[in-house]
């Protein structure tokens, strides 16, 4: 999956169009949240059902008629994705909050289909053809889209953001780059005072995007509160606010690409913690700090990263490996304040680099999937996975910086053995992971010019 992303440009009534599009969809996605709410447990409401029921609305509703019909349908799944999620955490038993559906009302987008749109021959302008009359609009963006196919094109969205609206095209074709292999491999320990500390010893700065736009923003969101409620200075200031953190959350995502990229494409193995930053940011002390560096973004790129260069992408455990020694595996402890590893066995390092050795190091032992977990809660990447094949609906919903194709990896019924599958068939084949009775672990390409990718010696 490809997205490609362009600014359009058009006229004040057409932007009054496109919110009215997207009010449209935010209200069709609450209805379907609302019928599933109402409806009777013997009645079972799936996906098909609430487009069903999305139909049936355009009668009963006829501003909703002006929408197009896949695009009702759209906003209609949209509501079932969240139904969808909320039933998988009740099954996989997830801790706290499970995640219940709930009426939206900041709606962003609208998303079309194969229909309800038309690109221009020369495909630098769009026009919309529904009754909504967004008419024409004009594509300003550099990607190239004269080298896909029409029948290619699986969706279309328009997006308001705080500097103006955009439209994604979806294309339904995945994205492998195979590079050579460079015979290296790498620990991550990711961090504040530093992005990230490999285990060759070197620390990447932390650039703390928000703390040096910081007061800038406080600035900006001081002068809202000096206006009218209601007056149009007011909308200028909030608009002035929200553009401020919309150019934060930019610079955070390029530089997460930027170095993750870099990272994969020089080593064959990247092993990281897997890190549960959702609750880490519970604590406050520490929660801006945490959500500035970006730690879950910069995985997802060395995830999808891994995927496109056909490397090797391993989370492992985060238990002990700042308090274990990385020489001779002594617990050394030692408090957040203490950023020097003294071990008696004459071991000095920092204390991220001897984090990261020990992250490469267990990587290479267990193959990311620790054989014992006193929490309970497995790893979310095993050894040569990415992030879970989505279907296209649920894929189509990722953010352009994402979704670029991710990879399906299967389980093998046999035991010791698994198999990972890529998307396109013919450019890396299938890889699989063998373990003998030895305990060796074999990775095996046979479609790849060099059938044998690498061998590991696992702890028995």
């Amino acid at each position: 999956m490809i997205v490609l992303e362009y600014k359009v440009k058009g006229k004040q009534h057409q932007y009054n169009a496109i919110d009215d599009a997207i009010r449209t969809t935010q209200f069709v996605r609450n209805k379907a949240i609302r019928y599933w709410m109402d409806a009777p447990r013997e009645l079972k409401v799936d996906k098909f059902a609430l487009n069903k029921y999305s139909t049936e609305q355009r009668i009963e509703f006829p501003f909703t008629a002006e929408l197009n019909s896949m695009a009702v349908q759209s906003a209609a799944e949209r509501g079932w994705f969240a139904i969808s999620r909320f039933y998988d955490n009740c099954k996989s038993k997830k801790s706290g909050k499970k995640g219940f559906p709930r009426f939206q009302k900041d709606c962003r987008s609208v998303e079309y289909k194969t229909s309800g749109w038309k690109l221009h021959k020369t495909k630098r302008r769009i026009t919309f053809t529904d009754k909504k009359e967004i008419g024409e609009l004009k594509l300003l963006g550099k990607w190239d889209i004269q080298s896909y196919e029409l029948k290619d094109i699986k969706r279309v969205r328009l997006i308001r953001r705080a500097d103006g609206y955009y439209a994604q095209v979806c294309i339904g074709i995945d994205v492998v780059d195979i590079q050579p292999k460079t015979g290296n491999e790498i620990g991550l320990d990711v961090g504040i005072e530093s992005f990230y500390t490999d285990s060759n010893g070197h620390h990447e700065p932390n650039p703390k995007f928000l703390r040096k736009a910081e007061k800038s923003i406080k600035h900006s969101q001081r002068r809202i509160y000096k206006k009218h409620k209601g007056s149009s200075c007011r909308k200028k200031a909030r608009k002035l606010y929200a553009k401020k953190h919309l150019k934060v959350s930019r610079q955070r995502i390029e530089h997460a690409k930027r170095i993750a990229r870099c990272v994969v494409k020089s080593n064959d193995l990247v092993a990281y913690e897997d890190l549960r930053v959702s609750n880490m940011v519970k604590n406050h002390c520490l929660a801006k700090s945490i959500s500035d560096a970006s730690w879950y973004l910069f995985r997802q790129w060395i995830e999808y990263f891994a995927v496109k260069f056909d490397k090797i992408a391993i989370a492992v455990t985060p238990h002990y490996t700042s308090q274990k020694c990385s020489s001779c595996g002594v617990i050394v402890k030692k408090s957040l304040s203490t950023r020097t590893h003294n071990c008696s066995c004459g071991s000095y390092l920092h204390r991220d680099t001897n984090a990261a050795i020990n992250i490469l190091n267990l990587a290479k032992a267990r193959g990311g999937h620790p054989q014992s977990n006193a929490t309970g809660v497995e790893a979310t990447t095993l050894l040569g996975a990415s992030l879970e094949k989505p279907s296209f609906d649920d894929e189509c919903r990722i953010p352009s910086a994402l979704a670029r194709g991710v990879s399906n990896f299967e389980y093998s019924n046999q035991p010791y053995i698994y198999s990972s599958l890529c998307d396109t068939e013919g450019v890396s084949g299938q890889r699989e992971l063998t373990i003998d009775t030895n305990y060796q672990l074999t990775i095996t390409n046979p479609s790849s010019k060099y059938p044998v990718v690498d061998k590991l010696v696992l702890n028995a």
